[in-house]
């Protein structure tokens, strides 16, 4: 038992992360290298039918791409942000930028779909950048900022994912989906730099080798049920949110519509109505709960792809059903991040490490079930997949038997 309390317990290591105020300027930083980050793994939605076009493939197959990038990020995860917990993160997000424009630029001079597949799973693996700062910047907050901060940083990576559509399907559809990888690598370069100079000293502050660290990953999966569930529901919305993503470009090429990629793309800024939902959640989980946040987020989700289904073939519909889907799984991110960095202050990177496997381990299955519903059913079956992925997150989210059971447990594993 001494053994266990050790992993849970408050670390004692030597060295202790630098405490500076979280100023303005420090945030922005974090959150626009946050956004560009996690843009990289968005770049390829809306230009997927340009490139099924470029390597003769098969919509099913290219939808591989956004498996395999979605996969990546997942694979990424528990090889690297486990690290915030062990080493000195600056260093470590520096590394992870270069790392980034390399792949970056392996995926522009892709020759075969293969090639280009392999190239987008290590895109994917190397932008886990967001998730090494989100835990940096509520360690660097006090308990009653740390939603807001959440929210902010959020925001800032919603936007981005949300301008790497539109920019991706405008200039894209112009000048080529190559152009988009270039510039992306050219902007993972600078941020490193960048952050080289901005970023503050932030050692790690384990006292546990690194086997042992991941051994503690496992452990905080298999002996926090709170975990699991919030974990289980984040997945579910991820998933519907890309299963739904994944297949609009070619929802967009057929009647009634007869759009390309760069409509596409604009539909990127229809959903930025999501962004301001973050900050506003941050505030509720702060002053109500995040689990009230995450029970008005399924109804929303749900009503989104109700309104897809009987509407998605009229415009105003489609572009309803963006705004509702993009605030819901906006707003159930920021609650449910809440309730990981809540659960477990002294294992924030673990939590979030087990935490984001989930959430992008269920994004990988949506974009998956996505491509293969279009291939067979078409709109209609991406829109039964959507509905049938967040009642499954309502129901992860209603089944409250082993959290009500062991919270004493995970009150003690928390500290």
């Amino acid at each position: 038992m001494a053994r266990r309390d050790s992993i849970f317990a408050p670390d004692r290591g030597p060295a202790q992360p630098e405490k500076r105020p979280l100023t303005g300027v420090l945030l922005w930083t974090m959150t626009v290298a946050s956004a560009a980050a996690v843009a990289n793994i968005y770049y390829n939605q809306p230009l997927l039918a340009e490139m099924m076009r470029a390597f003769h493939a098969s919509p099913h197959a290219i939808g591989l791409v956004a498996t395999f990038t979605q996969v990546g990020y997942a694979l990424g995860l528990p090889v690297f942000v486990p690290f915030g917990d062990f080493v000195e993160r600056r260093r470590l997000v520096v590394l992870l930028f270069l790392a980034e424009g390399c792949s970056l630029i392996a995926a522009a001079l892709a020759q075969n779909l293969i090639w280009f597949i392999v190239a987008s799973l290590f895109v994917g693996f190397t932008s886990i950048i967001p998730q090494i700062m989100i835990p940096l910047a509520a360690e660097l907050t006090t308990p009653e900022e740390q939603g807001r901060t959440i929210g902010r940083i959020l925001s800032g990576i919603l936007l981005g994912i949300l301008l790497a559509r539109t920019v991706s399907g405008m200039l894209g559809g112009y000048l080529g989906w190559r152009v988009i990888y270039w510039a992306a690598a050219v902007m993972a370069l600078v941020f490193a730099c960048l952050l080289r100079v901005q970023l503050p000293p932030a050692p790690g502050h384990a006292g546990i080798v690194y086997r042992e660290l991941m051994q503690s990953i496992w452990r905080l999966a298999r002996e926090v049920p709170k975990l699991r569930q919030v974990s289980l529901v984040a997945a579910m919305f991820f998933a519907c949110f890309t299963a739904f993503w994944t297949t609009l470009v070619f929802l967009l090429e057929t009647p009634p519509y007869h759009y390309g990629s760069q409509a596409a793309g604009l539909f990127g800024l229809v959903g930025a109505a999501g962004v301001a939902v973050a900050p506003i959640a941050g505030r509720l989980a702060d002053q109500r709960s995040p689990r009230f946040v995450v029970g008005i987020a399924i109804f929303v989700v749900l009503a989104a792809f109700g309104i897809f289904w009987l509407f998605g073939f009229h415009l105003w519909g489609l572009v309803l059903g963006v705004v509702l889907l993009d605030a819901g799984v906006q707003a159930a991110q920021v609650a449910n991040q809440s309730r990981v960095f809540r659960l477990l202050p002294h294992a924030r990177n673990r939590a979030n490490t087990v935490y984001m496997i989930s959430y992008f381990g269920g994004g990988s299955l949506g974009s998956l079930f996505g491509s293969w519903s279009w291939s067979h059913w078409h709109w209609h079956g991406v829109c039964a997949i959507g509905v049938a992925l967040i009642l499954i997150a309502g129901g992860a989210f209603l089944w409250r038997g082993p959290e009500a059971e062991t919270a004493v447990a995970d009150e003690r594993l928390a500290g």
